[in-house]
């Protein structure tokens, strides 16, 4: 009440679903810390949602292990676009996060992604993602190529930048949005342990053509920490990662107008990379014999992702298969 005793309205606190989808059962200790993760956040999320894609066994062993989760089969397409739609549909906050299975959220990530949707036309929030290196970093990999592991890179905007799309490793969405867009689409979506990925770029796109005057924004300070296992630090997966990379973007820029879909690339190539590659020669001239390798992987990576983009969009444009979305 006021000193006039008027009836003063105060807005409820947003509520809160944290979604995870996980696909074998190679990861389950990955997949308890994620959801242990959960458990002790200093703001509780209101629902936890555990999908399983297409692994009856897995599903199993998760209803049996994880009492206080939802935890339901995937009813869409196999791959993580079709996991992540399932998850949406059951979910009940007004904001809807993501995190990875493989992916253990720090104590305030919750409170501090929340904190993040202080304006109405806020309509997404991604976190910072850290590696959480299972071998040893090769001294050869930029801070540029982060990306390539799942993780924050050198090149994004600081805290409360506005991005196109966030890291889909810890990402959050206003629920709404995906009742007035739809959900990822599953024609761009990762599945099992492919290279591809990029849906939440196409669905980021989407939004913003829905409420052109809304936002999303990166908030480093919500953490959470990715595991990096052996066999993502190998130049073999950093090249069919880039590869990868390159294709999905491709696929993308054809649901899309193409500019939308290669807006933040453009100042990544024109800016980041040549300042990374400065860096690792400069590094060079100190003593660090791996800077050359650094500016080299800056390099190649950019030759071996704008090839495959190249080499994809040539290949849609001859099969006309992938039409263009009405806007």
């Amino acid at each position: 009440m006021s000193e006039l005793g008027e009836t003063v309205a105060t807005e409820a606190p947003l509520t809160l679903t944290v979604l995870i989808c996980a696909y074998t059962l190679e990861r389950w200790d990955d997949i308890t810390a994620a959801v242990e993760s959960l458990r002790t956040q200093t703001h509780p999320p209101d629902q936890m949602v555990l999908v399983i894609d297409h692994n009856p066994e897995l599903l199993a062993r998760a209803v049996s292990a994880f009492p206080d989760v939802t935890c339901l089969p995937s009813d869409g397409p196999q791959g993580l676009s079709g996991a992540r739609n399932t998850g949406v549909s059951v979910a009940k906050g007004d904001v809807v996060a993501f995190l990875d299975d493989d992916a253990a959220a720090e104590p305030d990530w919750a409170e501090r992604l929340l904190a993040a949707y202080s304006d109405d036309d806020v309509l997404g929030v991604g976190g910072g993602v850290l590696p959480a290196w299972r071998a040893p970093r090769p001294a050869w990999f930029p801070e540029e190529f982060l990306w390539v592991v799942g993780c924050s890179y050198r090149g994004q905007p600081p805290a409360g930048g506005v991005v196109r799309n966030p890291i889909g490793a810890n990402m959050s969405f206003r629920r709404d949005v995906f009742t007035a867009v739809g959900g990822f689409d599953s024609s761009v979506g990762r599945l099992g342990k492919d290279a591809g990925g990029c849906e939440e770029t196409e669905f980021a796109i989407r939004a913003h053509r829905h409420r052109p005057t809304g936002r999303i924004l990166v908030e480093p300070s919500a953490v959470c920490r990715h595991a990096v296992t052996p066999d993502r630090v190998t130049s073999a997966y950093f090249r069919r990662r880039c590869r990868g990379e390159g294709r999905s973007k491709a696929i993308i820029s054809g649901l899309t107008d193409g500019g939308s879909a290669l807006s933040s690339e453009r100042v990544y190539v024109l800016r980041t990379l040549p300042g990374g590659i400065l860096r690792g020669l400069r590094d060079l001239l100190r003593g660090d014999r791996a800077g050359a390798a650094r500016a080299w992987r800056i390099v190649e990576g950019t030759i071996l992702t704008t090839a495959s983009y190249i080499a994809m969009r040539v290949r849609l444009l001859r099969t006309t298969s992938v039409p263009p979305v009405e806007g």
